[in-house]
Order: structure tokens, then C-alpha cells, then sequence
């Protein structure tokens, strides 16, 4: 059998540091992502960040702007929707002329929902409990209903796509998590592979594929869909821009993010599923508990599974998160490699 490497990648700061690029090669690590801040959005600065990760012989597979992935105006069709979205449509045309490959994406205000700290190993980790999530207020005043939710996303769809299609950049579009139907009033809108298939639908373009979450698929359970077949299907439909690989301690109503090792699923025959299909892309660590050290919360950009990048305990702890994961995710891939004899 014959197929490609996965290319795993790992998150750097958009702020260059060459020791950070050196760290990233010295894991063995070829490709890069990263989020940017509003005065990283220019085509100057998009490609400066591509020519300074390229210079350190690595690749900048793709960015992410955050504060628009939060965009309740995009998402909610408030007042401000199509400045919002016109911002978006710049983001992605200067993305395509700095020569950066791919945007990661959500559609929801509320991306990551979090019911505080858990731990896996005694590590400090990410923890949901559906039951409390429900029991919160609205985020936004009222009620949305499913329909809104998806009039939106093909409102955006519409306007975006084009766009995507002219500046040959692809747009990930990540699983809500945790994947139910509805927190705070909000509607989630992608939380099963059905979903996924009315989103393609909708987009009708190669443009837009997926970030396909592990650990998400893992919180869903049955309710998110079979994980290995539509590894299958969708590699074949070439919809996986970027892998997630991720493990949880079960599936929701209640659930610990989890070393890649020490989750409810063994994670070797997932690895196994996309050498199998010869997946090409991108796969990358995805949220991690916190080794020693590393206080639960801290990050440079609001998400619970990041890191703060300021005191050396914690860059010293993130480093080793980081390598231990893509240390273990190596072993598993080069184990079905031999296993599947791919060349």
C-alpha cells in the first residue's frame, strides 16, 4: 500500500520567536498554524509570518482570526453582519495573497463551552458537565431557533465562498463543542456528520471542508455519527482540511479532556483510519490537560485548551505537553504505517 505521511503541526505564536521555530523542527515537526490579531490581518503581515516560518524550513498551514470566529453579528444576523462579514471576506482574500493555504473556522458566538477544571493523570484539564451548561442563562437575550441559526451560515456561506474560491484558500469549518444541539439559547450548529452534509451542501464548492475533531466526535458518541466511517467518506469526498486529534474520559453528558493515551478510545486504530484512507493534510494536537506548573485558564487568547506564553514554568510545561503528545501520535502513526505497508 502506498500513501503520504500525515503532516502533523503544531501551534506557534504569531509573534515569531526562532526558538520556538527550532523547537517545532526539533519535535520532527514540519507544519505550522496559528491565530493573528487585528494588526496581523494585511497582506504585508500574513506574508511576512509565512516567509519568517519558511525561513526556519517550516510551513504555515493555516491561521485563524478570532475574533471574528466569535462574530455574533455573522452568526446571530445582528446589526454590523456585513461589515463583519466584509472584514472576513479581506481576511480571506489577504490570507490567499500572502500565499497561506487554509482559515480555521466556527460558526457559533460561544465556541468552547467549559464547566471548569477536571484533572487526567493529575493534570489540570478542560471539564464539561451538560447537565450544569443547560442550567445557565442566554447568552444573547433570547432564544434562537435551528432555521436562524443555518439561514445565517448560508447567508455567510453565500458571501464568503466566492471569495475563498478566487484566492484558493480553503475554509475548515470546526465541529461546535461540546456537539449539542443548543447552549445558552444558540443553536450549535455543527454537532454530527449530518450536519456536516448540509454545510457542504449548502457551500456547494470545494472551498469549504472540515477541521474533523476527534475529541468532538469522541464527546458526540453515537448521537455524532460513526467516526471511522466518515473518515472514509469524507477523506474520499477530499472534505478534511485538518485533523484534531484529541481524547476525552467518555462520551457526553459529562466528560474530562484526556492525554491522547488516556481517554476512552484507544487511539491507534483512529491513526490507523487515516493512514488507511492516505490522508494528506494537516493533523494537529488538539487541547491538552496541563502538565505541572501551568495554571488551568491562562491564555494568550481566551481558550480554555491554550497556553499563556509569557513565564518560562509555563512555556517550559507547554513544550513538554506538546512534545509528549506528538511523540506518541508519531509512534501510532508509524506503527500502522509498517502495519499497513505504506511506503
Amino acid at each position: 500500500m502506498t500513501g503520504s505521511i500525515i503532516k502533523f503541526s503544531v501551534r506557534i505564536p504569531s509573534r515569531l520567536s526562532d526558538d520556538e521555530l527550532l523547537f517545532v523542527r526539533q519535535l520532527g515537526v514540519d507544519y505550522v498554524y496559528t491565530y493573528v490579531g487585528a494588526d496581523g490581518l494585511d497582506v504585508k503581515s500574513l506574508t511576512d509570518l509565512r516567509l519568517g516560518v519558511a525561513d526556519a524550513s517550516l510551513t504555515l498551514y493555516n491561521v485563524a482570526y478570532p475574533a471574528l470566529i466569535r462574530s455574533d453579528k455573522i452568526h446571530l444576523g445582528l446589526p454590523g453582519r456585513d461589515e463583519a462579514i466584509g472584514k472576513f471576506k479581506s481576511f480571506v482574500s489577504n490570507v490567499g495573497r500572502a500565499g497561506i493555504q487554509a482559515i480555521a473556522f466556527i460558526f457559533s458566538p460561544n465556541p468552547v463551552w467549559t464547566s471548569g477544571a477536571g484533572e487526567s493523570r493529575g493534570a489540570k484539564a478542560r471539564r464539561v458537565d451538560l447537565d450544569e451548561m443547560l442550567k445557565r442563562p442566554l447568552t444573547h437575550g433570547r432564544e434562537y431557533t435551528e432555521e436562524e441559526i443555518w439561514d445565517n451560515f448560508s447567508y455567510f456561506i453565500r458571501e464568503v465562498i466566492p471569495v475563498a474560491e478566487e484566492a484558493d484558500v480553503r475554509l475548515a469549518l470546526h465541529p461546535n463543542d461540546p456537539p449539542v444541539p443548543s447552549l445558552g439559547g444558540i443553536p450549535r450548529l455543527i454537532h454530527s456528520f449530518e450536519d456536516y452534509e448540509r454545510a457542504f451542501e449548502i457551500a456547494d464548492s470545494p472551498a469549504l471542508g472540515m477541521e474533523f475533531c476527534v475529541g468532538c466526535c469522541l464527546e458526540g458518541g453515537e448521537v455524532f455519527g460513526d467516526m471511522f466511517q466518515a473518515i472514509r467518506h469524507f477523506n474520499s469526498e477530499d472534505k478534511i482540511v485538518i485533523v484534531n486529534f484529541r481524547n476525552v474520559s467518555s462520551p457526553l453528558p459529562r466528560f474530562t479532556e484526556t492525554f491522547v493515551d488516556a481517554g476512552y478510545m484507544d487511539m491507534y486504530p483512529v491513526m490507523k483510519a487515516f493512514v488507511e484512507v492516505g490522508y494528506q493534510g494537516t493533523m494537529i494536537l488538539d487541547h491538552t490537560p496541563r502538565f505541572s506548573r501551568t495554571p488551568f485558564g491562562d491564555s494568550d487568547d481566551d481558550h480554555p485548551g491554550y497556553y499563556a506564553l509569557d513565564a518560562p514554568l509555563q512555556r517550559l510545561a507547554r513544550d513538554s505537553e506538546r512534545a509528549y503528545a506528538i511523540g506518541y501520535m508519531r509512534a501510532l502513526m508509524e506503527r500502522a504505517e509498517a502495519e499497513l505497508n505504506v511506503d
